[in-house]
């Protein structure tokens, strides 16, 4: 069973995260930002806001959101880069730097959780979102930009494949709790 939590409940414990993390990168291009504690709300809503998000996602239970967006605010190679326009927020992504020991020990950008909210799709968003995370993923030195996307949403591989990513590998994976419930969050 899950644990119920509140939004304050959240909101502190994602504070409490940001105070310990320690300055990391340089500043995205307005409109974009990285995200704030008080986005969480928002940020899972974006999460849900598709066919396959509304089925793995529930933004009626903040406490997981809040521990793995604690844990993310305190590691200085991870954060979720926001677009936010007219007090809204419109999209995100979450931005990752990896060390690498392949590729004589190539540091890589992950890039997950790219969301656009529905009503503010095909207005070139998701493109600012995404040519922002490579900038500053080059800005900190990182070799290569990767994601994944789901197979069953071949718009988004055209979106990808059109800002110059190539599908050179094929992604694969395993759940390994039987439900979100059981698994750990950060």
């Amino acid at each position: 069973m899950r644990n119920a939590c509140g939004w304050g409940e959240a909101l502190t414990l994602c504070k409490q995260a940001l105070e310990q993390a320690e300055p990391w990168r340089p500043q995205p291009r307005a409109p974009l930002r990285w995200a704030r504690p008080e986005d969480l709300p928002a940020l899972v809503a974006l999460l849900a806001d598709d066919e396959l998000g509304a089925r793995r996602e529930n933004p009626a239970q903040l406490q997981p959101y809040a521990k793995a967006w604690a844990a993310i605010a305190r590691d200085p190679r991870h954060g979720v880069l926001v677009l936010e326009q007219e007090g809204e927020l419109r999209g995100m992504l979450q931005f990752s730097e990896l060390p690498g020991l392949s590729q004589c020990g190539q540091w890589r950008a992950q890039i997950e959780s790219v969301r656009v909210a529905r009503a503010h799709r095909s207005q070139g968003l998701g493109r600012q979102l995404v040519l922002e995370a490579l900038r500053l993923a080059a800005a900190q030195g990182c070799g290569l930009a990767q994601l994944t996307t789901d197979t069953r949403r071949p718009a988004a591989q055209r979106f990808y494949e059109r800002l110059g990513f190539v599908a050179s590998h094929a992604g694969m994976k395993q759940m390994l709790a039987a439900d979100r419930a059981t698994a750990r969050s950060a």
